[in-house]
């Protein structure tokens, strides 16, 4: 008798400790391309031409070939700052509004290969895409829809042409990570001497269907930058991620216009049918291009810091732009702050205050050790803590083993199932009392937030309210230089 009970007792445990069944992905997810591009975090905009050579931010169209020519182009200068400041990938205006391409394009005169640069027998785009792979970083490519040199922009002869560049920059230098499509379309130009004004539809115009088709079949790793592609735009120029951010969007309500679509690209939308990552673009200057004028404008490493927190640190990725001169090199400011901003980030979140210390949840997932709340710090993102289905408020209780000081929150959730959290607290133990010492709605991939300094033995998480049981992959805490 005794023994039965034994092996019914052994046999109850092993029951209780079954495997439950998985968490559903919601709907809606992350592609494989999104993932990988939203994990680069930071990534880099080189936006240079004819523009540099005439210090304008947008070119008419009628600048003359002969005017570019950067003696000292360097790309590898590029390539490598930007892998010593932690960028990931660099994407360089191929083609600008101007119309002028950084390669020789057969479809064209207006190109490098009527320039004095090299004779006339250089390619931008194939010295770019080769310094970005000697440094192991990915390349991007911005091929503006609108063309304000071309005589034949507006009418069904240009849309040929277009597609016709998009396939020859997509075939001819290997792996392309991101495409990246402008949204100002139309208006006035030079247009091959008409020097007219012409308005195009700018969801109807250039095919966006056939355009898509064209990015897939070339560079089906790549991600498409545009209001209806894999990534959109954060609604601002300044780098900063609204406070609520989710990286799903309605693509219709993107017709809205104005200021209110501004506003709902900054937010994304709870509700979206489509996942849309959101970047946040930022010049390291007043301008896109370089202007002698603004060498001692450079932002400073607070202004870059207050950017990073609030791109980064809201779910988006950082894409900041770094100009090159007339030398064709970035200038020795440019390139100091980056590499201190590099130095910040690597310098700053190394120590997870919270690594290896005991945690407590009132719910994870079937009682079962794959989805404990432990796996919250143990800094490897592909574990997680997951609730029951039927619950989607619920909190970790962290015990740090001894006081510890900090002013940096970070918190990850597992979103290749989908994001779900829309509210939450974070609340310390002080004086015998808990204390809400940070608060926020969205999480998604990775949400950090700065508090006063904080010194405790005790730090309670509290998920709030989530769309379906919350899925947390990493909480930390940082004691950063502020």
């Amino acid at each position: 008798m005794k023994r039965i009970l034994i092996i019914l007792t052994v046999t109850f445990i092993i029951s209780c400790q079954q495997e439950p069944k998985p968490v559903k992905p919601l709907s809606i997810v992350p592609t494989a391309q999104q993932m990988a591009y939203q994990k680069m975090e930071q990534i880099g905009f080189i936006h240079f031409g004819v523009n540099t050579f005439m210090d304008k931010e947008w070119g008419y169209g009628d600048e003359d070939p002969a005017i570019f020519n950067p003696l000292d182009l360097d790309t590898e200068q590029w390539a490598r700052t930007a892998k010593e400041a932690g960028l990931k990938q660099l994407i360089l205006t191929a083609k600008h509004h101007d119309g002028f391409c950084l390669w020789p394009s057969k479809f064209t005169e207006h190109s490098v290969k009527n320039s004095p640069w090299k004779n006339g027998k250089g390619d931008l785009v194939r010295e770019f895409v080769d310094a970005c792979n000697k440094y192991g970083l990915k390349a991007g490519l911005y091929l503006s829809p609108w063309d304000r040199n071309h005589a034949e922009y507006g009418r069904d002869a240009y849309v040929k042409y277009y597609h016709n560049q998009l396939r020859e920059i997509l075939s001819n230098y290997g792996e392309i990570s991101e495409v990246w499509f402008d949204g100002a379309n139309g208006g006035d130009g030079y247009y091959g001497g008409a020097r007219e004004n012409r308005k195009i539809d700018r969801d109807k115009y250039y095919q966006w269907d056939t355009i898509t088709h064209i990015v897939r079949k070339l560079q089906p790793n790549a991600v498409i930058f545009s209001d209806k592609g894999d990534v959109r735009w954060i609604g601002n120029e300044n780098g900063y991620a609204g406070e609520t951010n989710w990286s799903l969007i309605q693509p219709d309500k993107l017709k809205i216009g104005g200021s209110n679509q501004q506003a709902y690209l900054n937010s994304g939308d709870e509700k979206g049918t489509t996942w849309s990552v959101g970047e946040c673009d930022v010049s390291i200057r007043p301008g896109w291009f370089y202007h002698e004028n603004q060498d001692s404008l450079v932002k400073s490493l607070d202004d870059l810091k207050k950017i990073y927190f609030a791109s980064v640190g809201r779910n988006g990725t950082l894409l900041i732009n770094i100009p090159p001169g007339k030398n064709g090199l970035w200038h020795q400011n440019d390139v100091d702050r980056l590499i201190e901003f590099g130095e910040f980030i690597e310098g700053n979140f190394k120590e997870n205050l919270v690594f290896g210390n005991n945690i407590q949840a009132d719910n994870y997932r079937g009682k079962h050790i794959k989805y404990h709340p432990k796996n919250i710090f143990d800094e490897d993102t592909e574990t997680y803590w997951a609730t029951d289905d039927n619950i989607t408020a619920a909190s970790v209780e962290i015990d740090l083993g001894k006081p510890v000081t900090f002013n940096t929150i970070m918190i990850q959730e597992y979103i290749k199932l989908g994001q779900r959290v829309k509210s939450f607290t974070i609340e310390a133990f002080i004086d015998d009392v808990w204390v809400k010492i940070s608060e926020g709605t969205t999480i998604g991939y990775k949400r950090i937030l700065q508090t006063s300094e904080i010194k405790t033995d005790k730090v309670r998480f509290k998920i709030l309210d989530a769309k379906a049981c919350p899925i947390i992959s990493n909480f930390a805490l940082f004691n950063i230089n502020q």
